[in-house]
């Protein structure tokens, strides 16, 4: 039975083929496409209107030259929104609880604000691996702790999305499992314990939509310190 409850988050095979590309591609089809009108629709107008509230709130405190991320940030944005809440669904699956694929957006995107951070201005940032007023014996120490906090960024990005995912997830089928099971013992338990789980849907939903902000909230940070 245990072995059952992790069976959801196993990579789905078709005849041996994975079906990842597929669960990742799929989003796509769902929104709404440009249209060549003066007047789009209500679903287009609503999409926009999101997009472009979202993109500025996270790009105001970042400074000019990194706002040609807008575009990379809305729509990764967009993307684990959709996916998340794609996996809330029966009978489906979440690309975002698998590891890899986590680590596989984590590590590119941070790279890439560390890159840009010690071609555009070195000196500033490798100053963040040792503060400013740091007495001299402490010298040493800071910066192998500052630099093991840097290479850890990726890895607590693509973990904090699939932990707090597989977790939700899991809890959710651990609790529909003795709803189903208390249905014919004990009637009032099972009508409260499906309460409880219709809550705790509704909270991952929350947490679906959080998680998405959060992870391109941090890449975010990371961009402005080295911007």
């Amino acid at each position: 039975m245990a072995l059952n409850f992790f069976d959801q988050f196993m990579s789905p095979v078709y005849f041996g083929i994975p079906l990842m590309a597929l669960a990742l591609t799929l989003p796509w089809t769902l929104f709404p496409s440009v249209t060549s009108r003066w007047l789009n629709s209500r679903t287009l107008t609503l999409q926009g209107w999101f997009v472009n509230r979202f993109t500025q709130q996270l790009l105001l405190p970042i400074n000019l030259g990194g706002h040609k991320w807008a575009t990379l940030f809305a729509s990764l944005m967009i993307f684990l929104i959709t996916l998340n809440m794609l996996g809330l669904l029966p009978y489906t699956f979440t690309p975002t609880t698998q590891l890899s694929l986590n680590m596989g957006l984590a590590v590119p995107l941070w790279l890439a604000t560390v890159i840009i951070g010690m071609r555009n201005n070195p000196t500033h940032a490798l100053g963040h691996l040792l503060p400013e007023g740091t007495p001299t014996l402490l010298i040493p120490v800071l910066i192998i702790i500052e630099t093991i906090s840097l290479f850890i960024r990726p890895l607590a990005l693509g973990v904090r999305l699939t932990a707090n995912l597989t977790a939700g997830h899991l809890l959710i089928q651990l609790i529909a499992t003795a709803a189903f099971q208390l249905l014919a013992l004990m009637p009032t338990v099972a009508i409260l314990t499906a309460i409880l789980l219709f809550l705790l849907t509704l909270l991952e939903v929350a947490v679906a939509m959080i998680q998405a902000y959060v992870f391109v909230l941090l890449l975010s940070l990371y961009l402005q310190e080295n911007v």
